[in-house]
C-alpha cells in the first residue's frame, strides 16, 4: 500500500478558509481534506497561515494575514494576549465565545457519546467576564539576567514576564510584582527548571471575594528562604489584606506545583469566603472554584436539577471541601460527601461545622468503594451529584451508580469530552439525559463547565 503523502510542509504558507473551532479555541481549516489546527483564527475567516507543525494526520499553523475577517473578532484587551499561554479566545467576541462553548458541547455530545437531540441550552456567562479569578498561581525565572513571572507561553515552558492579567484580581498582580522585586533585591533566586535549582517556584495568591482576606503561599525548593522575615514584613506593611502566608516546599523535578510539605509562615492556616451564605475555610491546598460568581450559578443550576424538597438522601462524590455538598444540605433531608484527600474532607467537616449543617456526613475514600458500603449500611440516595476532575468518573463508580439507581444523577464536568464518555454509559444503564446547562466558568478561555440532568428510565 502506496504511504499516504502528507499535502502541506513545514514553515510553508497557504490560503486557507476557517470551517469551525476546536475545544480548545483552535481555527480549523484543511488543505486538500488534510486538517490544519490555526491559532488567532475564527470560523468563516479567509486567512494566509504558516504551518508551524506537522503530523502524520494533521498539523499546526498560525495566522499571518487575514483576507477576510469575522464579525466576532475583536482587539485583545490584554497587551502579551499573543505571548502568553493563559487565555485562548480573547480575540473572540464574549457572545462568540458563549457560542462557541455551546457548539463545543453539543459537538462532544454527538462525536464521543453519540447523542444527537440533547437538549443543550444556551450557555450562562457573566456581566463582567475580566478579574473573576480568586487563586493566582504564577511560576517565577529567571529571562535575560531578570527575574520573571507570569504564565508558560504556548506549548513552551518559556515564562511572559507579566505585569497585569485581565483575568486576575488587581490586588493579585500587585502582591506578584512585589514578589518580584523581593526577588530581586533580597537575592531569593527563583526556580531554573532545567538545572533544577534556585528557591522560589511559584506563588499562589487567594482572595475571598465576599471577605477580602488574602493568603499569599510561597512554593519553593528549598526548605529556607533568604530573608523570609524581611519578605513577610514587607507583604503585611503592604497589604494589610494578607491574613496568611505560607510556604510549600517542593524538591522534586516535575509539572506538579505543590509538593508533599506545607507550613504557616504567618497568621492563621486558613481564609473565609462566603457562597450562597454559606462560609468556607480555605487552606494553602483547598480544592475551591476559581470563579466565585460562575460557580454559585453552576452549583445553584446543580441544586434545581437535584429537584430536592427537603426529603431527599443525596451522595456527593468527589466532594472536595464540601462547596456543592454544603449547596446541597439547605435543600435536602441528608448529604453524604465522599473525597479520596483526608486533608479535604477535613475541611469539610469544618466547613459544615462553621455553618451548623448537622446533616451533612463525610467519609474518606474512593467513591466506588464508600457508596457501597454506605448503601450496605442502608443509606440509598435518592439523588447522586458528581463532580469529577478532567479525567471524567472512574468506571467502576459508573457501574456503582447505577447499582445505586438513585432517581436523578446531577453530573458537574469540567470537560466535555469526558463527560460525554460518561454520558453515554449512564444512558445505556437506565436513565434519560434530561438537560444540559454550559457554564462559563474561565472567560477568555477555551474551558466550558456543564451541569447535566439525568433520570432513571421507569420500567
Amino acid at each position: 500500500m502506496a504511504k499516504k503523502v502528507v499535502p502541506v510542509q513545514k514553515n510553508e504558507y497557504y490560503d486557507v478558509k476557517i470551517e469551525s473551532l476546536t475545544h480548545d479555541g483552535l481555527g480549523v481549516a484543511r488543505v486538500d481534506g488534510f486538517p490544519i489546527f490555526v491559532s488567532n483564527a475564527l470560523v468563516g475567516e479567509e486567512i494566509n497561515m504558516k504551518v508551524t507543525l506537522v503530523k502524520k494526520t494533521y498539523a499546526f499553523g498560525r495566522a499571518v494575514d487575514y483576507f477576510v475577517t469575522s464579525p466576532e473578532r475583536v482587539e485583545p484587551a490584554c497587551g502579551i494576549y499573543k505571548q502568553c499561554g493563559g487565555c485562548q479566545v480573547q480575540h473572540l467576541s464574549y457572545e462568540g465565545q458563549l457560542q462557541m462553548k455551546h457548539d463545543t458541547v453539543v459537538n462532544q455530545l454527538k462525536r464521543i457519546g453519540h447523542i444527537e437531540d440533547a437538549n443543550v441550552l444556551p450557555t450562562i456567562g457573566m456581566k463582567n467576564p475580566s478579574r473573576y479569578r480568586n487563586k493566582t498561581q504564577v511560576p517565577f525565572g529567571y529571562a535575560n539576567g531578570e527575574v520573571v513571572a507570569g504564565f508558560y507561553q504556548k506549548r513552551s515552558h518559556e515564562i511572559t514576564n507579566m505585569k497585569s492579567c485581565l483575568i486576575q484580581t488587581d490586588i493579585s498582580d500587585q502582591i506578584v510584582d512585589t514578589m518580584r522585586e523581593l526577588c530581586r533585591d533580597l537575592n531569593i533566586d527563583p526556580y531554573n527548571e532545567s538545572l533544577n535549582l534556585g528557591v522560589l517556584r511559584h506563588v499562589i495568591v487567594r482572595v475571598g471575594f465576599k471577605t477580602g482576606e488574602i493568603m499569599v503561599t510561597l512554593v519553593t525548593r528549598t526548605k529556607t528562604i533568604p530573608n523570609i522575615d524581611t519578605v513577610i514584613e514587607t507583604l503585611i506593611n503592604k497589604y494589610p489584606q494578607i491574613k496568611s502566608i505560607a510556604q510549600n516546599i517542593n524538591p522534586k523535578v516535575t509539572n506538579v506545583i505543590f509538593g508533599d510539605e506545607t507550613k504557616i509562615l504567618y497568621g492563621e492556616p486558613y481564609i473565609y469566603d462566603e457562597m450562597n451564605g454559606i462560609r468556607f475555610a480555605i487552606s494553602p491546598r483547598s480544592f475551591y472554584q476559581v470563579n466565585p460568581v460562575q460557580t454559585e450559578t453552576l452549583y445553584s443550576k446543580a441544586v434545581e436539577f437535584a429537584g430536592l424538597t427537603g426529603n431527599e438522601v443525596v451522595f456527593d462524590a468527589y466532594c472536595g471541601i464540601g462547596t456543592i455538598t454544603l449547596f446541597l444540605a439547605q435543600h435536602a433531608k441528608e448529604v453524604y460527601g465522599v473525597e479520596i484527600i483526608p486533608e479535604a474532607i477535613e475541611d469539610a467537616k469544618m466547613n459544615a461545622k462553621l455553618n451548623g449543617f448537622d446533616n451533612a456526613q463525610f467519609a474518606v475514600g474512593k467513591s466506588e468503594d464508600v457508596i457501597p458500603m454506605w448503601i450496605e449500611n442502608g443509606i440509598v440516595p435518592d439523588v447522586i451529584v458528581v463532580d469529577p476532575p478532567r479525567k471524567g468518573c472512574d468506571k467502576t463508580l459508573l457501574d456503582t451508580m447505577l447499582e445505586a439507581k438513585p432517581k436523578r444523577i446531577v453530573y458537574v464536568s469540567c470537560d466535555s469530552s469526558t463527560l460525554a464518555r460518561d454520558l453515554k454509559i449512564l444512558i445505556e444503564g437506565g436513565y434519560n439525559l434530561e438537560v444540559v446547562q454550559p457554564v462559563d466558568m474561565f472567560p477568555q478561555t477555551a474551558h466550558v463547565e456543564t451541569v447535566v440532568l439525568m433520570s432513571r428510565v421507569s420500567k
